[in-house]
Formats: C-alpha cells, sequence, structure tokens
C-alpha cells in the first residue's frame, strides 16, 4: 500500500508553470486544495504566484507514487502552463494590435 509523502525534496521544490496558470484546476487534479483561493476576486491574483512558487510541494505532500513519475506529471503540467501562457499573451497581442489597427493608431 502506498501513502502520501511527509518530507519535500529539494529537487522538486521551485517555480511551476502549470500551477501557475491553471492554479485551481491543477491544484483538484493534485489533490492539493490551497489553489482554490485563487478564486477569490483581487486576491486570487497575488495568490497565483504563491501557487506557481509552493505548488510542487503542496502536490508532493499528497501524492502517493514515486519521485521520477511525481517530475514527469508535474513536467507535462509545466509545459502546459508555458503553452497556455504563451497562447494567452499571443492572444492578448493579437486583440490589442487589431484594437490599435481599427482605431489607426
Amino acid at each position: 500500500m502506498k501513502k502520501a509523502h511527509g518530507n519535500v525534496p529539494a529537487d522538486i521544490k521551485g517555480w511551476n508553470w502549470g500551477a501557475f496558470r491553471y492554479t485551481w484546476i491543477w491544484g483538484i487534479a493534485n489533490k492539493t486544495y490551497w489553489p482554490l483561493l485563487t478564486l477569490i476576486p483581487v486576491f486570487g491574483l497575488g495568490w497565483a504566484f504563491v501557487v506557481g512558487f509552493k505548488g510542487n510541494e503542496w502536490a508532493w505532500t499528497t501524492y502517493q507514487g514515486d519521485l521520477n513519475t511525481f517530475k514527469a506529471i508535474q513536467s507535462t503540467w509545466n509545459r502546459a502552463g508555458i503553452a497556455g501562457l504563451l497562447a494567452t499573451l499571443l492572444t492578448w497581442g493579437y486583440t490589442l494590435w487589431n484594437i490599435l489597427h481599427l482605431l489607426h493608431i
């Protein structure tokens, strides 16, 4: 029987783009519920940075597998977070460009 981990290995600490970009979705998927606080208006904007920084540690404490699998899962979340963030920024940029173009600025 596997059990949840208590101590957090040093090599999983650090930034997680998936936790930052997908906050509460990432939190539910990783059985950690602190990210749900990002649903609070205004407060949630700042809390997303906390989730991005502390997310791996929170997820590790509830994870029930081995370290390598955990790293692989979070690596996938990182790639998805970066892709989602880039897609959002490109969409905003394209929208702004179109607005400026329509206004002849």
